[in-house]
């Protein structure tokens, strides 16, 4: 059908229709119309029908007005609604932060323990801050004839200005440590029963340093820190470090270089044969170039640490590289997670990382640095849960000059006795020594109630001229806990076990020569257990209890520690 014969055919209907709604709405006259048309049939143009047509008609009918009206009827209902309640959400109270806390203690073997730290905000930006903190015994071990007291005093500052772009910092400190050569083998009072010992060591030291972090910039940030050490035979240390760090930032990569200047320069009054001084003097200097990839699941670092060492006492210079390789891969999401790598580096040994290992060190150490030729290690880690990790790792490397301790011959000959000449006291030796070590942890943390934590380190050691990796344990293990068992009353506790060690007797002989034998120090278990209280946000209470099987295990050959510890003090919290 054509459009000109729907628009011919729909002009009558619509016609019909006006009348067929008009009569609906008003009865009409009855009337007879007749029509008489010819039928011509045309054609003419098309057009397009408007989407609402106005219609031309000489007869057009109004909507009439409807009233209505609502009328209700009440129905009855027994249907009672419940009122809704409106679901409370708990409030855990906020901790109140204190800027200063003071705590004091005391136990047997007459020990004090005393903290005090306090924070003072001087502006918006800038926060100075000081820790004090004194540690002491009397000793009074059992069996043991010398004085065996230690004193351990402290005092840090330091200084923070957070800016917009960038974050200082300033560091200051001195400390003061007195410690007893109380070792003394049962031969030296068989051979000299009324021997006369002064075994008292007393080291003083401080520090001073800063850092600064630069935000959106390629130095990202830098340390600096000087330190000096002196004891009571005329030691003394001076040590300066500076550590850069650059990166920048390429397409899917990091380009990043780490610079490491360390400066070392002592001397020691005089060698444990008393035929002459000690001095030492070494400047190392190193740059770290790494590139890093990460992306989702995959991290990678290829780098390569280069160092200069300029040994100035004996006008030796040495340059060596080291491996800088870290990689690690997302099996599971966080459930699984591969990692392995190779690392080296140049370390510097000082007197006062030997000292605060092994305070009864003589002072007459030969002072070296020790090459980390490299470590490989390989291993697995992640989450088996969102309260469970862990973490398995093996490695294998080789330390070229790494320092070990050894105890001193006994130097009964010496014309003139020092404290530390009665085979109580450590020397240090350097051996080339390669090492195989497995370590396993788990950490299990429930909830802020309670945590838990398992780590084991098996090594084994081959060593090139020394028949022992002296002092060193193939076996370290420990266990670990802090518990809340209510909001008031919390808790800790640790258990430590470190393996059998190997060290050598070596001593003068009266008509000539030397002895020298081989000892081994049994393996000692050491447990922990602390208490605390809070009455208040600011005071709390705490008991602590240590080495509590009561065992005088000897960390060291011949120096026993001191048997069950027990301390108890408080703590109070407080704002200026």
């Amino acid at each position: 059908m054509s459009i000109k014969q729907i628009v011919l055919f729909s002009i009558p209907a619509l016609f019909l229709f006006q009348f067929s709604a008009f009569s609906q709405e008003k009865e009409l006259d009855p009337e007879v119309v007749n029509i008489v048309k010819p039928y011509t049939p045309t054609i003419s143009d098309a057009f397009k029908v408007k989407e609402t047509p106005t219609l031309n008609d000489s007869i057009s009918t109004t909507k009439k007005e409807v009233k209505y009206s609502i009328f209700s009827v009440p129905v009855a209902s027994t249907f009672t609604p419940t009122k809704g309640k409106a679901t409370t959400v708990e409030k855990t109270k906020p901790i109140k932060l204190y800027d200063n806390y003071a705590t004091l203690g005391f136990g047997n073997y007459t020990s004090i323990l005393g903290e005090f730290y306090s924070n003072f905000e001087i502006s918006r930006t800038d926060n100075a801050g000081f820790f004090f903190r004194h540690n002491s015994s009397q000793g009074d071990i059992k069996d043991v004839k010398l004085d065996n007291k230690y004193y351990d005093t402290s005092l840090d500052a330091n200084y923070t200005s957070r800016q917009k772009d960038a974050t200082y910092r300033l560091d200051a400190g001195v400390e003061h440590q007195i410690f007893n050569w109380y070792g003394v083998p049962k031969i030296v009072y068989i051979q000299e029963p009324n021997v006369q010992i002064d075994a008292q060591q007393t080291y003083i030291s401080g520090y001073a340093g800063g850092s600064i972090a630069i935000d959106d910039s390629f130095f990202e940030k830098a340390a600096v820190n000087l330190r000096y050490l002196g004891d009571a035979f005329s030691s003394s240390e001076f040590n300066a470090t500076l550590k850069p760090e650059f990166s920048f930032p390429l397409e899917n990569l990091i380009f990043k270089i780490d610079g490491d200047i360390d400066y070392l320069s002592g001397s020691f009054d005089r060698n444990y044969t008393n035929t002459s001084d000690i001095k030492y003097s070494y400047l190392n200097a190193g740059l770290a170039p790494s590139i890093t990839f990460v992306n989702d699941d995959l991290s990678v670092s290829l780098g390569v640490a280069g160092y200069v060492s300029l040994d100035s006492e004996n006008s030796d210079t040495e340059f060596s590289l080291y491996p800088r390789l870290n990689a690690s891969y997302r099996l599971l999401d966080e459930t699984v997670i591969v990692y392995g790598g190779a690392e080296g580096g140049l370390q510097q040994n000082s007197y006062y990382n030997f000292k605060e290992e092994n305070p009864f060190v003589s002072p007459t150490l030969n002072v070296a640095p020790t090459k980390k030729l490299y470590e490989g290690f390989g291993g697995i880690k992640g989450k088996l849960s969102n309260s469970v990790a862990y973490n398995v790792r093996a490695s294998y490397g080789k330390d070229e000059n790494r320092a070990l301790f050894q105890a001193n011959y006994i130097n009964l000959l010496a014309p003139g006795f020092e404290g530390y000449e009665f085979g109580n006291s450590f020397n240090v030796v350097y051996d080339d020594i390669n090492t195989l070590s497995f370590f396993a942890e788990l950490k299990v943390e429930v909830s802020d109630r309670f945590s838990l934590g398992i780590n084991g380190t098996y090594s084994s050691y081959s060593t090139d001229t020394q028949n022992e990796a002296w002092n060193l344990p193939d076996l370290k293990a420990s266990v670990f806990s802090n518990f809340n068992i209510t909001e008031k009353l919390y808790g800790g506790a640790s258990l430590f076990y470190v393996g059998e060690r190997q060290d050598l007797i070596f001593k003068n002989d009266p008509f000539g020569g030397s002895i020298d034998q081989e000892f081994t120090l049994d393996g000692y278990v050491d447990a922990n257990l602390s208490f605390g209280y809070r009455f208040t946000d600011r005071l709390s209470a705490f008991v602590k209890g240590s080495n509590l099987f009561g065992d005088n295990y000897e960390k060291w050959m011949n120096y026993p520690v001191q048997g069950i510890q027990g301390l108890a003090g408080v703590t109070y919290k407080f704002d200026w």
